[in-house]
């Protein structure tokens, strides 16, 4: 009885881990880039999640193996992460205004790791106001590990890297001066 109890004990103590990915800061490369397009303003506004990431997952966390989930810094949705990140990236090209007569919306098309080979899928789609779009689906490799426990940190650490390339990929996309185009 006296194992039984210990054993309940520590099973109830025990818990899931929390990783988070870190806060979003700006790439050089993706600000150097969204300078390259010239003179223009733009807002963005909503952006939105395609399709849930999974049947336990929730809109601002993706469950890593069995350990825990890997939620956004500021608990937001992955769509909202994902929007600030590009209003970061445009406020330090000088570009973002809220009173901007182009708006870019965008959806969140795919949205997963793969823990064990070390990688994230990001699918973006961006969308302007005035009725152009370009859609990204990109692959972020990073150094997994086999333990879950490693593995799942390193991921939440990677997906800085995802959302940033994801992001650079949308905006060197050959077709997304277009969307900027009054």
């Amino acid at each position: 009885m006296k194992k039984m109890m210990v054993i309940l004990l520590t099973l109830g103590l025990a818990g899931c881990s929390t990783y988070a990915v870190p806060r979003y800061s700006v790439s050089t490369d993706t600000v150097a880039a969204l300078r390259a397009v010239g003179d223009v303003q733009v807002e963005v506004g909503e952006f939105l999640s395609a399709k849930p990431t999974g049947p336990n997952d929730r809109p601002g966390e993706i469950m890593c193996r069995g350990v825990g989930p890997i939620k956004t810094p500021d608990g937001e949705s992955y769509a909202e992460y994902v929007r600030k990140a590009l209003i970061s990236e445009l406020i330090i090209a000088n570009i973002y205004s809220k009173e901007a007569p182009i708006e870019l919306t965008g959806s969140i098309t795919a949205l997963d790791f793969e823990s064990m080979g070390g990688s994230w899928t990001v699918g973006l789609e961006l969308r302007s106001s005035n009725g152009k779009s370009v859609a990204i689906t990109n692959t972020y490799k990073y150094q997994s590990s086999f333990y879950g426990e490693t593995a799942c940190n390193q991921t939440a650490q990677a997906g800085l890297g995802a959302i940033q390339d994801a992001i650079r990929a949308a905006v060197t996309h050959k077709d997304f001066p277009a969307l900027l185009e009054l």
